[in-house]
């Protein structure tokens, strides 16, 4: 007997209907019908559920399919093989595009150089990402940087303008 029709027979037999069955495997009502019918396969842990929920061994499911067994097993050691290539080149890629300790020089040396520091925490504030580590602590650097850079240009105005500077003179 085929992977599908033992699967419908056992179903039948413990009198549970593919909407009841989708539900306690919190799938799609299609998917049961999908395997029931031959047209598609339930991964190994979905197995498992299904011969706790018809109260059989995957070996009763499966006697007569080692061919879609193995096939199975393979599927599954695939997806786990590609779910992990996955998640290494997502880190790789997070960790080379992360310009955080770039951005945090820019932003400190930005704090000291009046006229260019305005420039340079404007370009630090474009480039900042999300994905950066230093994120929110960039942000806070280059707030601290503008208003330093703005606070040195408002002493340089101050003493070329001679604001501030007052001068005694003796009247006689």
């Amino acid at each position: 007997m085929a992977l599908a029709e033992q699967l419908k027979s056992c179903r039948e037999s413990s009198g549970l209907s593919q909407t009841a069955v989708a539900e306690k495997l919190q799938i799609s009502r299609q998917s049961i019908s999908k395997w029931e019918n031959g047209r598609g396969y339930p991964d190994i842990e979905n197995l498992i559920l299904l011969s706790d929920l018809y109260q059989v061994s995957i070996d009763e499911l499966l006697r007569e399919n080692e061919a879609l067994k193995e096939r199975i097993e393979t599927n599954n050691q695939e997806i786990n093989d590609k779910k992990e290539k996955l998640s290494l080149l997502q880190r790789t890629m997070a960790t080379e595009k992360d310009e955080s300790l770039l951005l945090l020089l820019l932003a400190g040396i930005g704090s000291f150089l009046f006229p260019l520091g305005l420039i340079l925490d404007g370009f630090v504030l474009w480039r900042n990402k999300k994905a950066n580590n230093f994120y929110v602590l960039i942000y806070i650097v280059c707030a601290f940087s503008i208003f330093l850079n703005l606070y040195d240009g408002y002493v340089h105005l101050s003493n070329i303008m001679n604001w501030g500077t007052t001068t005694i003179e003796k009247v006689e």
